[in-house]
């Protein structure tokens, strides 16, 4: 039930595409090895800020071509964007997002969770003080896991704290749990979220289920340590 009201929030964006859904497979499989799971999540990074972007406005300018001069769209140039990576498996999520978004700001966000309390520990912020014009900056917020969403709700919260409009936030997400996503939708319904598939809950120990097991460690291949 949960996911299916969800499902019908226009503010989350579940992406379907068949390319999607075949990265995620090999994501989820407890036998991929680290390096064909990093792959697979910069596939699936591509397939995602295509979608999360495609609301970003644009701008008319005069472009010359080899033949003639036309009219062309571009992004507009007053809007400045921040590429906000969780650290630190949302880093696998930046360098695909600044090749997509090369003119964009990366702010880096450190933060772990407490495994008894489950809370986010905060440890690194590399944010302004305040931004300069906030109402004309847009923030993705990069982490490949929403599950209880109370680091995804902690992010959110700094960067409202320095004023940057709630419909300017993005969330982009390989996974979520309809609990994190709730807790999020609950202070903030104006975020918009992209993921690639809300899975059925949460596990009492916090860990998305089915999910793909811990995001960090398999991308930086530290299982066991």
């Amino acid at each position: 039930m949960a996911e299916s009201i969800l499902r019908n929030d226009p503010n989350t964006i579940v992406c379907e595409h068949p390319l999607c859904q075949e990265n995620l497979s090999i994501i989820r499989d407890k036998n991929t090895t680290a390096e064909v799971f990093r792959n697979a999540i910069r596939r699936l990074t591509y397939l995602l800020l295509y979608t999360a972007t495609e609301d970003l406005e644009t701008e008319e300018t005069t472009t010359i071509t080899p033949i003639a001069e036309c009219k062309t769209q571009i992004l507009r140039r007053d809007i400045k964007i921040i590429l906000a990576p969780i650290l630190r498996a949302g880093l696998i999520f930046s360098d695909i997002a600044s090749d997509i978004l090369p003119n964009a700001s990366i702010r880096h966000i450190g933060m772990y969770r407490d495994e008894k309390s489950l809370k986010p520990v905060w440890y690194y912020d590399k944010t302004p003080i305040m931004f300069d014009n906030p109402e004309k900056t847009v923030v993705f917020i990069l982490d490949p896991m929403i599950a209880t969403g109370n680091s995804g709700l902690d992010c959110i919260k700094l960067f409202v704290g320095k004023r940057i409009p709630v419909k300017n936030i993005r969330f982009v997400s390989l996974i979520s749990a309809p609990e994190g996503l709730e807790k999020i939708r609950s202070y903030y319904p104006e975020v918009k979220i992209t993921t690639a598939h809300i899975d059925e809950t949460l596990s009492k120990t916090g860990y998305i289920i089915p999910g793909l097991g811990d995001a960090g460690d398999r991308i930086f291949n530290t299982l066991g340590d």
